[in-house]
């Protein structure tokens, strides 16, 4: 039988009215009955002598905040506002900058810019983090606060103080609010390879990927000789729409599976006859800002071997989020379970390593910039079984193969040096004219 409780009093009464029918459910009674009489006994004292009145909600609130930052950085008490944040990132537009944050020890800390909205266009980068919105400092606040402060009118504009790690000095960056409207997969033609890229996985994300494969085919008005998916920076967003996009370019098997406490607690999830992408060469793009459903995808064509995965190491985020309501516009978002891929891997912490390692050489700052994994964050979930990583993070060594400069790659013409190496790699399944037709679509001279 389950129960809501609507105190904590209330609880404790519950508590002590359960019958004791063997000497372990006494232990255990008596042991979870004196844990909630020292949580009422301060929760009193707090009321009573804290320097200002706080009420009941205010208290009831930081404690279920409390209780669930105890467990993991994904588990988390969502109120009306985080409602409508949630409803806003998988349904709705809003005026903003396009940035996926989080919050980390009282530090709100960019996990990726959407790609062209204000904050992509400004540089701003995951792992940055965000100190003052209009010289007010911010640090010590709630996420919902800061996050208030960057939405706002379109138009309108605002500044916000970077601190990026392995710089000596802050960032003041100004920025003119936009309708950030979500567009989760876009594509184009780089030749005669489509590009795909996806850059969330909201409610229209599989359908959209889909509809991408069939314009392309279009426009071409023949197959391409293959695709390349780029989920870089794709924070994930709906599992749904993960096992969609894996359906998209597989024509069989197990997608991925989710484990729950239980052993018996499993539900796995499998792709639909039919490869909506013909079963030409796919190459998939990540880097550290790939995670969550975005591994899911990038772990499903990997393990299939229907992909070459390319580019680096993803986030590492492993787990499962689920929406338990507790009210009409509450609900806890709690961990209830690790996904795996088709193989067995869980990418927690070790996320999804690449087939073929690619350096982001066009941007200036990849060597010096440190990156930001799910294995940096404070209570994360441990993956018992180990992926050793060492080797590869402390390899100096330069790939010969990756020499170049940014200054050396824009004289080129070529601003995405991941983007171009994973086209001429489909490209070269097609013969040198078909490597020249890429580099001549992607501007080198």
């Amino acid at each position: 039988m389950k129960f809501k409780f609507l105190s904590a009093t209330a609880l404790v009464a519950t508590i002590a009215l359960v019958p004791v029918a063997t000497g372990a459910m006494a232990a255990v009674d008596t042991n979870a009955y004196r844990s909630m009489d020292k949580f009422l006994d301060v929760y009193n004292r707090v009321k009573a002598d804290y320097v200002d009145k706080v009420t009941d909600d205010q208290l009831i609130k930081g404690a279920i905040d409390g209780m669930l930052a105890a467990l993991d950085p994904h588990s988390s008490y969502v109120d009306a506002s985080d409602f409508e944040n949630l409803r806003i990132q998988t349904e709705g537009n809003y005026g903003g900058l396009g940035l996926s944050v989080s919050m980390e020890d009282g530090a709100v800390k960019v996990i990726a810019p959407q790609e062209d909205t204000p904050a992509f266009k400004a540089g701003i980068k995951p792992g940055d983090y965000i100190t003052h919105i209009d010289g007010k400092l911010i640090y010590g606040g709630t996420l919902d606060e800061a996050v208030a402060q960057m939405r706002g009118k379109p138009g309108s504009k605002l500044a916000l103080t970077i601190v990026r790690p392995g710089r000596d000095k802050p960032m003041e960056i100004s920025l003119v609010r936009e309708v950030i409207v979500q567009r989760p997969v876009k594509w184009e033609l780089k030749g005669d390879v489509g590009y795909i890229n996806i850059n969330t996985f909201s409610e229209n994300t599989g359908a959209d990927t889909r509809a991408a494969i069939m314009a392309i085919d279009k426009a071409l008005g023949k197959k391409p000789l293959g695709y390349v998916v780029d989920l870089r920076s794709n924070g994930g967003g709906l599992l749904t729409q993960a096992i969609e996009v894996s359906d998209a370019f597989l024509e069989r098997g197990e997608i991925v599976s989710q484990r729950g406490r239980e052993k018996t607690d499993i539900d796995r999830y499998y792709a639909k006859p039919g490869d909506d992408a013909h079963g030409l060469p796919v190459v998939v793009l990540t880097d550290p800002g790939t995670a969550s459903a975005s591994e899911i995808v990038a772990g499903a064509l990997q393990d299939h071997h229907r992909a070459i995965v390319m580019g680096e190491r993803t986030f590492g985020k492993g787990s499962v989020q689920t929406l338990l309501q507790v009210g009409p516009t509450t609900a806890l978002r709690l961990t209830t379970a690790r996904y795996y891929t088709p193989s067995g891997r869980s990418v927690q912490e070790g996320g999804i390593e690449p087939d073929i390692a690619v350096p982001q050489l066009s941007d200036p700052d990849y060597k010096t910039r440190p990156v930001f994994r799910e294995a940096d964050l404070r209570r994360h979930l441990i993956n018992e079984i180990k992926t050793d990583n060492a080797a590869l993070e402390e390899d100096t060594k330069d790939d010969p193969r990756f020499t170049a400069t940014p200054e050396g790659l824009k004289k080129q013409g070529i601003e995405d040096f991941q983007l171009w190496y994973a086209l001429k790699t489909v490209a070269r399944l097609g013969g040198p004219t078909q490597v020249a037709a890429v580099t001549s679509a992607m501007g080198k001279k």
